[in-house]
């Protein structure tokens, strides 16, 4: 009788409760042949907020929390792999899933090869090729130590084969942060979120803000402070703060700027179901969000990206992303544009149909049924 698979699945901030939700969903349909663990490292200091996310995205309660809060990326991945380590010893898992590149994805992978289970990382193969990212770091060692390379897009693929890893091992099977829109889309076209924050369908733009290159140096942090102040001029813009940019705005003594908007409202942290219904109906985001750049591509609302590179080049190439950098000028020029009604809409990327999970875990019960079973 072949054995159930015991795959360990890795949550550890909250771009990757999205990317986790559809792939245990997926595996629960296997009952007879798949035991999903799934396992939240805590990395995500703010208990409620995931606690939200979870019921929203109908996740399951982790059979595992670590709760390593947040510190320096050095003591943080520090924390996860000394206690992540204990839970591989105590289940032994015939495979660690990791999602996305934040410090859980490389810290739980390195720790499972040392320990020779093999590991599979949705989301591989993203390059923004700034290596004073601390994600791009993540995402190439991530890469150069799994076995099952889960990409999202072609680019990915050809990233991965320019780094030496085997054609054998990559699998272009979509967008897992797209299952999730797609499952909940029109769960949250009913949500009263706009209704509660008195605000009317396009009538309004979204920003996100949480990046060290952007939050955490005064400079680029004011560049992109002055840039709304022209744009709030023309629009309502919402901005659900992120815990870290209010940290630094009261660091470097920003408050001021936030009180000469009026047109600015800085709002709490929301779910998932209500900031995609503000997303999905709003004129257009601003943000530095990798995973917001595929969502408005598909809801085909126009993004402009504070970065000065994107890891995710289709949703610039075929999607409705424009990377504007923190120039100020070019930020406000483009949300001018968008305003003045020069939008750009773009097309839904290849396999981004939500489906993605299903083609991963098919491809996983096939190679690892095999490898677990090698006289089956």
């Amino acid at each position: 009788m072949k054995k159930r698979l015991k795959i360990l699945n890795v949550v550890g901030a909250r771009p990757n409760f999205m990317k986790i939700a559809p792939i245990i969903m997926e595996m629960k349909r296997y009952p007879d042949r798949i035991a999903p663990i799934l396992l939240h490292t805590g990395q995500h200091f703010d208990k409620e907020m995931s606690k939200l996310f979870f019921k929203d995205l109908r996740l399951p309660e982790p059979d595992f929390y670590l709760g390593v809060g947040s510190a320096s990326h050095a003591a943080q991945t520090a924390k996860i792999m000394e206690r992540f380590e204990e839970v591989l010893v105590k289940t032994s898992p015939d495979l660690v899933l990791v999602v996305g590149d934040v410090n859980s994805t490389i810290a739980c992978a390195l720790c499972s090869v040392k320990l020779n289970i093999p590991v599979a990382h949705v989301e591989a193969g993203l390059r923004s090729f700034d290596r004073t990212m601390p994600e791009e770091i993540n995402r190439v060692l991530t890469d150069s130590i799994s076995e099952y390379l889960f990409t999202t897009e072609k680019a990915a693929n050809k990233n991965l084969l320019k780094e030496g890893i085997s054609r054998g091992n990559i699998y272009f099977t979509g967008n897992v942060m797209i299952d999730t829109l797609i499952g909940h889309k029109k769960i949250a076209d009913r949500s009263s979120a706009l209704k509660r924050l008195r605000l009317k369908k396009r009538d309004y733009a979204v920003l996100t803000l949480h990046r060290p290159g952007n939050v955490d140096k005064k400079h680029s942090f004011v560049n992109i402070l002055e840039a709304l102040y022209e744009i709030q001029r023309e629009i309502t813009i919402v901005w659900p703060m992120h815990p870290r940019t209010e940290k630094m705005l009261r660091e470097f003594e920003l408050d001021d700027y936030i009180l000469r908007m009026p047109n600015l409202r800085v709002v709490s942290a929301m779910g998932y179901i209500e900031f995609l219904k503000l997303m999905a109906d709003s004129r257009f985001v601003l943000t530095d969000s990798g995973g917001i750049q595929e969502e408005t591509t598909v809801l085909k609302v126009p993004c402009l990206t504070l970065r000065r590179n994107t890891e995710r080049p289709v949703t610039v190439k075929e999607g409705s992303n424009i990377v504007v950098g923190q120039d100020r000028q070019r930020i406000v020029k483009e949300a001018l544009k968008i305003i003045s009604g020069s939008v750009k809409r773009g097309k839904t990327p290849e396999l981004w149909d939500g489906s993605a999970a299903k083609r991963i875990v098919k491809i996983l019960l096939q190679k690892l049924t095999i490898a677990t079973n090698p006289s089956a």
